[in-house]
C-alpha cells in the first residue's frame, strides 16, 4: 500500500483569490467547457477521499445532491467519494459516504494519506482547512484553476504571513473559457 498524495484544487483568480465574497464564478457556468469538464472528470477519478472543512461542505451538501442534470460529473463523484470534514460542531453528517473528523488537522490528515491505494485526498473551497494544512506544510500539489479575474475582495490562497517557495511546475493546460490550470508539486 502507498500513502495518497494530498491535492488542494482551488479554482483562484489572477490575483491569488480563492474566496467567492464577489460572484466570479459558479459551478453552473458550462459555457463551452467540454474541455475544462473532461480534466476535472480526470481528477475526480484519481480522488479517493475528500476533505472539506464544516462550511463548504454544508455548501456542497446542500447544492451537489439535488442537481439532477449534472453532465460534469461532479453530482455522481461527491456523493459516491468517501467525504471527510473537519468540525467541532457538527454531528451528524447527513450525506453518504460522510465522516466527521475531529482533529488535530494534522493527525487526521496523516491517517487519510496513510489509507488507500495510492490515489488522492482532495481538498478544495475549504479555505481555514486549507490555510491550516498550507501552515502545516501537509500538501503535496497545488491544482490551481486560474480565472481571468482579479479582485480586491475576499482570502487568498496563501495565509497571512507564509511564503511557499520551491514549488515545481508540473502542468500547464489552457481551456476555451479562459481558465489555466496550472499544477505545483513540491
Amino acid at each position: 500500500m502507498s500513502d495518497r498524495k494530498l491535492v488542494v484544487a482551488q479554482n483562484i483568480t489572477l490575483n491569488g483569490v480563492i474566496e467567492f465574497v464577489e460572484p466570479w464564478f459558479h459551478p453552473d457556468q458550462q459555457d463551452d467547457a467540454d474541455d475544462l469538464i473532461a480534466v476535472m472528470q480526470d481528477q475526480m477519478k484519481r480522488e479517493e477521499a475528500l476533505l472539506l472543512g464544516r462550511q463548504t461542505f454544508e455548501d456542497f451538501r446542500g447544492y451537489w445532491p439535488k442537481q439532477t442534470d449534472d453532465a460534469t460529473g461532479n453530482t455522481d463523484h461527491l456523493n459516491r467519494v468517501q467525504k471527510y470534514v473537519m468540525s467541532s460542531t457538527l454531528t451528524d453528517p447527513d450525506w453518504s459516504n460522510s465522516t466527521v473528523l475531529r482533529g488535530p488537522l494534522v493527525d487526521e490528515v496523516a491517517a487519510l494519506k496513510a489509507q488507500g491505494s495510492g490515489g488522492e485526498v482532495g481538498v478544495t473551497g475549504s479555505i481555514s482547512v486549507v490555510h491550516e494544512l498550507i501552515r502545516a506544510d501537509l500538501v503535496d500539489e497545488y491544482r490551481l484553476f486560474v480565472f481571468p479575474v482579479l479582485t480586491s475582495r475576499g482570502r487568498t490562497l496563501v495565509p497571512e504571513g507564509v511564503s511557499l517557495r520551491g514549488l515545481k511546475l508540473a502542468e500547464v493546460k489552457s481551456f476555451r473559457s479562459g481558465i489555466v490550470m496550472q499544477v505545483y508539486r513540491r
